[in-house]
């Protein structure tokens, strides 16, 4: 289409340009002989006019005596620096252009194998890429849009330009050789993705997301091998950040072995701890838990010093045998206040909302609903970044405020809103983009999930071979790696901590699990370690003592 329309331009300018040198060499040869007195023949005035529009000289008959004829030579001239101006974006523009742009490909160019396909290019998918670039997983973006595409392939992406609801659009992406398809853009347009890769290939796993829980059934009907509801899965998650709180002081509890476990302790704004240093606490010394790593303010600090602050809304990550888990629930149980009626409010009633309170629901924990729609389940209508729709719902002497709002904007904004009503209360909220976690924490959050990161981490979860995501919507992993060349030394001796920012918290040995682990304990060959980390701490154990091979 871009090439038709570039040879209708040229083609229309010449004829332009050979009227105009026609025209002006008949009037000038009329004007010669009429004002001028000096006829000309029409070759001689062609010349004139080739020579004018050229600018390679037209002063021959120069200088000319009458008025017609000077004005006749000043309007000539000035047609020709216009038909001069005019040929550069006809000619000179589109061959700059097409020089110095990318066109994306409509296939793949090379034998790629094992990778991932990705349909087609959202803010989700950009988490997803963000894990399995970490990872070193290959994959191709099949973007259906022109621009896009071609804006992805400028950055270095590897993409073609394909309608993903094609077979043909997903024979060029090399499906039958990827090691997975991963759909998601809406509910409609996923299950028609499905069921073309199920057309191409049954043999490659297809993940889809859904937006509402409902289509689940329809996406699975299509041949989808995982349907990932990561909105369900968010609202859960912060939704379990007050239940679990409320009942153990745990949340994210995980089996690891026989008798080991993981686990996340909330350090709330009401808590003893909160201010303490990890040294101070004694967490760890009471309870005998071991504590693994810290979040605060939406970062993982792995292997936290004892001079590290406990600060208002940070997490504890944990690992221990059950009674010692149960012993550090007991600690942190006492700084819990009890929930009462009012004192958990939920703001926004969407697919994240309604999890939200199902799950208080379930777990008998009594909660207002506020949302700018009136529905069942909603018990104050009206808009959430009014104070006084804050003020009816009981922010105010609220214990927990949880923020299921669709658009990150108002979400700070109400944040900056509820921290002025309730300086006190636990604020907890789920955004949509990875960029828009650390202004919400900036504006008074006390613990944020990103959808866009939960997306990417259950997504991932299902590509990466030999790892154990402990929650998806964070960027922690368990992986079980052969002790290879450390075998013979000590914990001490390996020094995996400092070098990868892994920590081994046991040891899989003949059949049994050791989860007393200190710096002497010893690592024999044939050990299998169970090591934590996030995505590129476990990268750098993998590159410092694991072989190619291995």
């Amino acid at each position: 289409m871009a090439d038709r329309t570039w040879q209708r331009r040229a083609l229309g300018y010449l004829v332009l340009l050979f009227a105009a040198i026609i025209i002006t060499a008949g009037g000038y040869q009329l004007g010669m002989r009429v004002y001028e007195g000096r006829p000309r023949t029409f070759l001689n005035s062609l010349q004139f006019a080739v020579e004018m529009f050229t600018t390679t000289g037209f002063g021959g008959d120069a200088p000319w005596e009458s008025a017609e004829m000077q004005a006749f030579i000043t309007v000539a001239d000035l047609l020709g620096m216009a038909l001069l101006v005019g040929a550069l974006p006809v000619f000179v523009g589109p061959v700059v252009e097409n020089a110095l742009s990318t066109t994306a490909p409509s296939k793949l160019e090379t034998d790629l194998t094992d990778h991932v396909v990705i349909c087609s290019d959202t803010t989700r998918a950009d988490a997803l890429i963000e894990e399995l670039k970490t990872n070193d997983i290959p994959y191709v973006i099949v973007e259906p849009d022109l621009q896009r595409a071609e804006e992805l392939d400028e950055v270095g992406e590897r993409v073609i330009r394909a309608d993903p609801e094609s077979a043909e659009g997903l024979d060029a992406a090399r499906l039958p050789s990827a090691r997975a398809l991963f759909a998601d853009q809406s509910d409609q347009v996923d299950a028609s993705i499905v069921l073309t890769a199920k057309e191409v290939t049954d043999d490659v796993p297809v993940i889809s997301v859904v937006e509402s829980p409902e289509a689940k059934r329809y996406h699975r009907l299509a041949g989808a091998d995982a349907v990932l509801s990561p909105r369900q899965l968010l609202g859960n998650s912060l939704a379990a950040k007050v239940t679990a709180a409320g009942r153990t002081g745990m949340v994210d509890a995980v089996e690891i072995g026989d008798s080991l476990q993981l686990a996340e302790v909330s350090i709330r704004r009401d808590s003893r701890f909160a201010g303490m240093t990890l040294a101070e606490s004694g967490i760890g010394e009471q309870s005998g838990a071991n504590v693994i790593g810290v979040w605060a303010r939406g970062e993982f600090i792995a292997a936290p010093p004892p001079d590290a602050e406990l600060i208002d809304g940070s997490i504890l990550l944990v690992s221990g045998r059950t009674d010692q888990l149960e012993r550090l629930a007991e600690m942190t149980q006492a700084s819990v206040r009890g929930f009462a009626a009012g004192q958990t409010v939920v703001i926004g009633y969407g697919q994240v909302g309604k999890a939200v309170s199902a799950e208080l629901e379930e777990a008998g924990v009594p909660h207002e609903v506020i949302d700018q729609n009136g529905a069942d389940g909603v018990d104050v209508v009206g808009d959430a970044t009014d104070p006084e729709t804050l003020l009816d719902a009981g922010v105010e002497g609220a214990d927990t405020v949880i923020l299921a709002l669709p658009d990150d904007t108002t979400t700070e904004f109400v944040t900056l809103v509820v921290r002025d009503l309730a300086p006190d209360t636990q604020i907890l909220a789920r955004v949509e983009q990875q960029a828009d976690v650390s202004k919400t924490y900036r504006a008074g959050a006390d613990y944020v999930l990103s959808l866009a990161r939960v997306t990417g981490r259950m997504s991932a979860s299902r590509l990466l071979e030999n790892r154990d995501v402990v929650s998806p919507e964070q960027q922690v992993n368990v992986v079980r790696k052969q002790a290879g060349e450390l075998a013979g030394t000590t914990i001490a001796e390996a020094n995996i901590r400092d070098r990868t920012n892994c920590t081994v918290i046991a040891i899989d040995r003949d059949g049994n699990t050791v989860s007393d682990i200190g710096p002497d304990t010893p690592i024999q060959a044939g050990d299998t370690l169970v090591i934590i980390g996030a995505d590129e701490a476990i990268n750098r154990f993998e590159r410092a003592f694991q072989s190619p091979a291995e």
